[in-house]
């Protein structure tokens, strides 16, 4: 058997970043991961300013920086008329725009991190079971293994298996629709600098730049294919982008199909086992929060656990999920918002359209939708 401060149970971006804001913070992590490798698919990309801030303390948000590619503006479209426009550039930050990267590089310069202060991840190696007790928890694998940890933390997804270990519920549903997610090439009308939501009458369609040339294509649709080919994605292009033949697929990359839920975990810590990222929250895409809202806990959580391990108190536990969870639900209202709004019937969409254009004449409402975004409303 193996001791350690805390077990981390998935090696995301969220449990990537955790353990290395514990090492720093000279805490003794073990990282586990059932994969036999980390990802290398692009998956989520948007990486926001708040989220840039608070890599800062690991020495991971230059790197990502020198990697990504910046988009200073988030717009909201109907074809090539604006219906939204927000200005990510004049925020107080350091980081004024939303940073396009892959995960898979994400994860790489996180995993790359870690290296160097002294840890790798372990795996493949499946939690099968946790125990806990008043000192700590006993996890054991799929290969016999057992680790005893102060603090398990699970950070393995909206399929949790430390939420289920815990006992803890994970209220909420899922959206009717399939989404198609796709990484393209494109000519034509396709910007580097600007992330788009087209409110299109055909439904909606995400639009975004990453490096290499590269955009992401993510669209709600109920016969979506589970591997989309490059004629479904040009379809939707034609039928919820600048308009037809404007924008042209020269090359299929990747793609998927998925579906979404909204949840929440109805607390982040039962005991010794506590939970961040999408073992706490899962959301719509809608805005790109998903990855950020997972490394925000992880710093918090980082604070927290280091408190309890240098004091024996879990005040600052039970502090970390009161104060977490509400964010959390904050963040699903608003994806929540910006999804419904986009599966509106279609015979209200040109009015939902005519309305957001009225409110884009409101600063307040530009400037509180720029605020929520880019995350620094949670600072």
């Amino acid at each position: 058997m193996m001791d350690t401060d805390v077990l981390v149970v998935g090696a995301g971006p969220t449990g990537l970043t955790l353990a290395a804001s514990l090492l720093r913070r000279d805490a003794d992590v073990i990282v586990v991961d059932r994969l036999t490798a980390g990802a290398n698919t692009s998956r989520a990309a948007a990486v926001n300013a708040r989220t840039l801030e608070v890599l800062e303390e690991i020495d991971v948000t230059r790197r990502m920086v020198k990697s990504g590619l910046i988009a200073p503006r988030f717009t909201m479209r109907q074809g090539a008329r604006t219906l939204i426009p927000i200005d990510f550039s004049v925020l107080p930050t350091k980081y004024p725009y939303t940073l396009m990267i892959s995960q898979a590089t994400t994860e790489a310069l996180l995993v790359e991190r870690l290296a160097e202060l002294g840890r790798e991840v372990v795996r493949p190696k499946t939690l099968t079971r946790v125990s806990q007790d008043r000192d700590g928890a006993t996890a054991t694998f799929d290969d016999g293994d057992t680790i005893r940890a102060h603090f398990v933390v699970g950070c393995d997804g909206a399929r949790s298996t430390v939420r289920e270990q815990a006992g803890v519920g994970f209220a909420g549903g899922e959206y009717a629709e399939s989404f198609t997610l796709a990484d393209v090439r494109l000519s034509g009308d396709a910007p580097n600098d600007e992330v788009i939501l087209f409110y299109a009458m055909n439904g909606l369609n995400v639009l975004a730049p990453l490096p290499g040339g590269i955009h992401r294509i993510v669209a709600p649709s109920a016969h979506a294919p589970e591997l989309p080919s490059a004629e479904f994605v040009q379809h939707i292009m034609d039928t919820r982008g600048f308009g037809r033949g404007r924008s042209v697929v020269t090359e299929l990359i990747w793609g998927s199909r998925f579906h979404i839920h909204h949840r929440v975990a109805d607390t982040y810590r039962a005991g010794r086992l506590v939970l961040a990222g999408d073992a706490a929250h899962v959301h719509s895409p809608a805005g790109g929060q998903g990855m950020n809202l997972g490394i925000q806990d992880a710093v918090a959580l980082a604070d927290a656990l280091h408190n309890a391990l240098a004091g024996g108190s879990d005040a600052a536990l039970d502090a970390y999920s009161a104060g977490r969870r509400p964010i959390a639900r904050e963040v699903l209202t608003t994806t929540g918002r910006l999804t419904r709004l986009a599966t509106l019937p279609r015979m209200v969409r040109p009015a939902r359209n005519g309305l957001m254009r009225l409110a884009a004449q409101i600063p307040a409402v530009r400037s509180q939708l720029a605020w929520r975004l880019s995350g620094l409303v949670y600072r």
